[in-house]
């Protein structure tokens, strides 16, 4: 049995990506502040920005059946604030959750890795708003850019122990977080039904279908793919933006 671990997985993106290893049968930990409601795996109460207790959740993992294959950082928060309007509190709670976070996890899960045969893979959630950024999210854009860069380094630093590392970078996915910049909008749903218009393929993502190109990067298909940057946007940010 392979083994993983996912962290932020109590809703949307997270509890997709969990569920989606559970109906492959994966040994599946979830890490997060809340518990997720889902069957079939195993919670451990989990603020990443703690070492301790990224450290502590990695342990769990291999505790249970004696490795970690693959860790997906997929915890965060955001600020819809601009860089003139954002306190220190706000500045450290995004950087604290999506960078910090994101570093401690990796840490715990390289250290594993590298002294296991066969390494591991893991999958870091950024966003599109690491290149393209959303107004009014300031902290929450430049963290996203953090998560991108830190996955590039770890690919060059740990290729040669075996261990992947790889980010998805989602566009519009329909999530609470998606609804949380709408909302900041005078007709969230206008600003919701322009935000549709603007994708090719006519739809916003689900978390479903970043859950399945997550799988798929753990799987031994994409055994040649690391240090990469896959944008999951449906097309959004291929166009250009003076495009009719």
């Amino acid at each position: 049995m392979s083994s993983v671990v996912v962290t932020g997985a109590s809703s949307g993106i997270g509890e997709a990506i969990a569920g989606r290893f559970v109906a492959d049968g994966w040994d599946v930990l979830t890490g997060s502040r809340s518990e997720p409601d889902l069957g079939g795996s195993d919670w451990l109460r989990t603020d990443v920005a703690d070492p301790a207790q990224a450290d502590a959740l990695v342990a769990a993992a291999v505790e249970r059946i004696g490795s970690l294959d693959v860790v997906v950082n997929n915890a965060g928060v955001q600020v819809e604030k601009t860089v003139a309007d954002t306190s220190d509190a706000e500045f450290d709670h995004v950087m604290d959750t999506n960078v910090r976070g994101v570093f401690n996890i990796c840490r715990a899960a390289v250290r594993q890795m590298a002294s296991q045969p066969g390494g591991g893979v893991i999958i870091n959630i950024a966003s599109i708003a690491a290149t393209h950024a959303d107004a009014g999210m300031a902290m929450y854009n430049a963290s996203k850019g953090a998560v991108e860069a830190l996955t590039r380094a770890i690919a060059i630093d740990h290729g040669h122990q075996g261990i992947r590392c790889v980010a998805v970078s989602p566009g519009w996915i329909a999530t609470a977080l998606a609804d949380a910049v709408f909302d900041l909008e005078a007709d969230p749903d206008a600003a919701r039904q322009a935000a549709i218009e603007r994708h090719p393929i006519g739809r916003l993502g689900t978390p479903d279908d970043i859950a399945e190109v997550v799988f798929w990067l753990a799987s031994p298909a994409a055994s040649f793919v690391s240090g990469s940057v896959f944008t999951v946007d449906g097309g959004l940010t291929a166009q250009s933006p003076i495009g009719g």
